[in-house]
């Protein structure tokens, strides 16, 4: 899979369903090369994250399911 397959992926919380944003970049662990965390752009429409311009990460560890068209993950306020 690659990065701009996972960008087309909209990101919804499990814990209240709501569409989170868009993966704009990941951040990668040098020495091994896995993913460590997405680099989220908030959904204009939600309050979730209230930093603005502040770039937002999901954890690899809060990621529940990567499907077809939605990239599930599970992230308490």
């Amino acid at each position: 899979m690659r990065l701009s397959d996972l960008q087309n992926k909209d990101i919804v919380n499990i814990v209240d369903g709501k569409n989170i944003g868009n993966i704009i970049d990941v951040k990668i662990e040098e020495t091994t090369g896995s993913i460590v965390a997405f680099i989220i752009e908030p959904n204009k429409n939600s309050f979730f994250f209230r930093n603005k311009g502040v770039d937002t990460e999901i954890t690899w560890q809060s990621i529940a399911k990567i499907g077809e068209d939605v990239i599930l993950v599970k992230v308490t306020m």
